[in-house]
């Protein structure tokens, strides 16, 4: 009598955990997606702030800048 076995080969995994019907790899990837907010979610608040600052010198200099010129 033989083993029943998946159609992929008896040592590939599964894709689907049998108890949950959720993807084997998803805490990994749930890992993955903290760690990189962990990271970048500073560096998209000092790009922000950088921006604001940056938008507020140009629009100073676009109201004095004028006034400069002509006097």
């Amino acid at each position: 009598m033989t083993m029943p076995t998946h159609p992929r080969g008896p040592s590939d995994r599964a894709a689907h955990s049998a108890a949950s019907g959720t993807p084997a790899g998803a805490g990994v990837t749930a890992v993955y997606l903290a760690k990189a907010k962990r990271v970048l979610m500073p560096v998209l608040m000092a790009l922000a702030g950088v921006a604001a600052v940056t938008a507020i010198m140009a629009l100073k200099i676009a109201i004095y800048l004028p006034r400069l010129i002509h006097h």
